[in-house]
């Protein structure tokens, strides 16, 4: 049988701090507006506007989101690197049908990503966050997906398919178990054999 399964990006596939630090650093520099940009990056997982909120009036978010996104993948995509065992993981996915990428981030800056750092993979689905991650792995008809941030694991119980946590993100093991997951990993290097023993 064919398997679908799915993957987080920022902290599970990619260590996306150095190229979203600068970015936010940037956006500090043209606004004049002080962002913490090292808080900012110790806490991604959640959507671009839920973090531009935290520093600039409601008001204005819309704007400074344009802003980032416009700027994002000139300054950030070639800081960023591959987590390690990130091209196994997903090489072991495709050996078993598909691997998708299913991102909080931008679609086209999450490609960029993958295809700057030479990732495989099948499809990349973003701007989906908790509950749409859980729409688009039914969709997809996925039974995996594999995370670093609580919100993944709500995404896999909602979605009712396998939850795998990797600790690489902001959240402890033990979170990642009380959200739900069926795994909880230190890294991408264990996520091969799991998927491989399912």
């Amino acid at each position: 049988m064919t398997r679908t399964i799915g993957f987080d990006l920022d902290m599970t596939l990619i260590d996306s701090r150095p190229g979203i630090r600068a970015v936010y650093e940037e956006l500090s520099r043209q606004t004049g507006v002080f962002i913490d940009a090292e808080l900012a990056v110790s806490r991604l997982g959640p959507p671009l506007t839920w973090e531009l909120g935290h520093w600039f009036p409601t008001e204005t978010v819309p704007e400074m989101f344009t802003r980032y996104r416009a700027m994002y993948a000139e300054i950030a995509v070639p800081k960023v690197i591959a987590m390690p065992g990130a091209a196994e993981a997903l090489a072991a996915a495709r050996d078993l049908g598909r691997a998708i990428v299913i991102t909080a981030k931008n679609g086209p800056n999450a490609v960029h990503h993958l295809e700057h750092l030479r990732l495989p993979h099948d499809a990349v689905i973003g701007d989906a966050w908790r509950e749409q991650k859980a729409e688009v792995l039914m969709h997809e008809d996925a039974d995996t997906y594999v995370g670093d941030h609580v919100h993944d694991m709500d995404a896999a119980r909602i979605a009712g398919v396998v939850g795998i946590a990797v600790t690489t993100g902001p959240c402890s093991a033990e979170e990642l178990g009380e959200a739900g997951a069926a795994h909880v990993v230190e890294g991408l290097a264990s996520v091969s054999s799991l998927l491989r023993d399912a």
